[in-house]
């Protein structure tokens, strides 16, 4: 079984969306690793000092137990472009670190720089978020993820975003995109005109 791993933004010492990385580390410790007792991540990650400032990404890396908490720096990948690849097979329902499947999808990508996941005819996720689409009037991400991501529940929650159904023959009802995930909020991820998007 591959190791599972939460990815929480931490923006100026502070662990953005904590309350959804810690419902998803305890749905995953509960329904991938069988058990019922789940700590707290506010308990389990102490920041080192010199990490008070700027963006950095923390990853928790566990197993039954925690195996190891590292911080990085964020860097930004530019998508200017996103290919359409079809899996009816693929699954991602909880956040592994082996992404091998999403891996072998992504080298389908050509010369765009990103994937756009297509499942059963519907639009999943990108290679690295979810994705909300803009059709005039609010955002609109697909009720068929891979991975609800935190950020995504985050925006559900606040009605800043709302679910529903879109399969490749909606895409052309929508202006433009956005990557949405830990490290990207909706202000933050750039807008992607839906022109971008290789069939």
């Amino acid at each position: 079984m591959s190791r599972c791993i939460e990815t929480i933004q931490l923006l100026n010492g502070e662990l953005r969306n904590l309350e959804f990385h810690q419902e998803r580390f305890e749905r995953t410790r509960s329904l991938v690793l069988g058990l019922s007792k789940h700590p707290l991540l506010a308990e389990l990650i102490q920041l080192p000092c010199g990490l008070e400032k700027g963006l950095l990404k923390c990853r928790v890396i566990y197993e039954k137990e925690i195996l190891r908490i590292e911080y990085e720096p964020q860097h930004l990948r530019e998508v200017r472009s996103l290919q359409l690849v079809y899996s009816d097979s693929i699954e991602y329902g909880f956040k592994y670190e082996d992404r091998s499947d999403l891996d072998t999808l992504f080298l389908q990508r050509g010369s765009c720089d990103d994937i756009l996941v297509v499942k059963k005819t519907f639009i999943t996720d990108s290679f690295y978020a979810n994705v909300i689409f803009w059709d005039g009037e609010a955002w609109i991400t697909p009720h068929t993820p891979l991975l609800p991501g935190t950020m995504r529940a985050s925006l559900l929650s606040r009605g800043l975003i709302r679910e529903g159904s879109i399969s490749t023959d909606d895409l052309h009802r929508f202006q433009k995109l956005k990557l949405i995930n830990a490290m990207n909020d909706l202000e933050q991820a750039p807008e992607i005109p839906i022109e971008s998007i290789h069939l």
